[in-house]
């Protein structure tokens, strides 16, 4: 299986998963900071970490420090990891970033970061994973991570909004294009999930600006998130969504393509 994303969080969760459920893991991730996300992105050694897990359960993994913005590292990842382990069956296009600002203030710059990685990025992962995926007599199975705002709006995540969204019109066309070579293409709808991307010192501001700057806990935004879901839970956990994701690419979910899977406590029916 392959996965982007996979230095911490999500990927790490869905990386680690798959290995006990059996399969050896191509990892790649940036594991460096973007300039425009203001919180601290994943490490090199995150994902040393995410090996070490990985290899603890006995499978084989490759990983790479790999930007997925970036679509020939992508694919020079991928076939290095094909090439060493054999094939390639899962395809989890992972990786994603944010910022925060009302669309008026929003710069080039942010813009281009989030659309990069959150809609382009999937779009090289998988673009780079099909032949491999067609090579297979029994095609396989891509699920791409769009979120919440993949379904509904959510002020000053214009960018984020717009990528999200572009992942449900890929995952779309994919299915129909890949379903005669057996493969099955579906995205996955998180709410917010345990991990940095929430809680970080921006999204907390976000969602509680009546606090100073850097004086907002975990606790403090707790309530506010817990608003977000029609469940009374702040926010799910990456095996959450990782639970999810074993059954889309599972055997059990065989006549399963083109859906949109929300995993959000209902937060999609507010």
């Amino acid at each position: 299986m392959f996965t982007t994303g996979a230095a911490r969080g999500q990927g790490r969760s869905h990386a680690v998963r798959l290995a006990r459920e059996g399969a050896d893991v191509i990892a790649v991730d940036l594991c460096d900071q973007i300039g425009t996300v203001p919180y601290p992105m994943a490490t090199p050694d995150d994902l040393v970490e995410t090996v070490r897990q990985v290899e603890a359960l006995g499978r084989r993994v490759v990983a790479t420090q790999t930007d997925v913005r970036d679509g020939a590292a992508v694919q020079r990842a991928l076939d290095d990891g094909v090439a060493q382990l054999g094939r390639l069956d899962i395809v989890l296009a992972n990786a994603g970033v944010t910022s925060y600002s009302p669309a008026e203030e929003l710069s080039e710059q942010m813009w281009d970061d989030v659309i990069d990685t959150c809609l382009s990025g999937v779009f090289r992962t998988a673009r780079a994973a099909i032949p491999h995926l067609k090579a297979n007599p029994d095609g396989g199975a891509m699920v791409l991570t769009s979120s919440t705002e993949g379904l509904k709006a959510n002020q000053h995540m214009a960018h984020y909004t717009a990528a999200k969204h572009g992942v449900v019109g890929l995952t779309k066309v994919l299915a129909l294009e890949l379903a005669p070579h057996g493969i099955r293409v579906n995205s996955v709808h998180p709410t917010s999930v345990d991990t940095g991307m929430i809680h970080n010192e921006a999204t907390y501001a976000l969602f509680r600006p009546d606090l100073e700057p850097g004086e907002a806990t975990r606790d403090d935004v707790g309530d506010p998130f817990q608003g977000l879901n029609t469940l009374p839970v702040r926010w799910v956990e990456p095996a959450d969504i990782t639970d999810a994701i074993v059954w889309l690419v599972s055997d059990a979910a065989r006549y399963v393509t083109g859906i949109q899977l929300p995993v959000d406590a209902g937060a999609t029916t507010q």
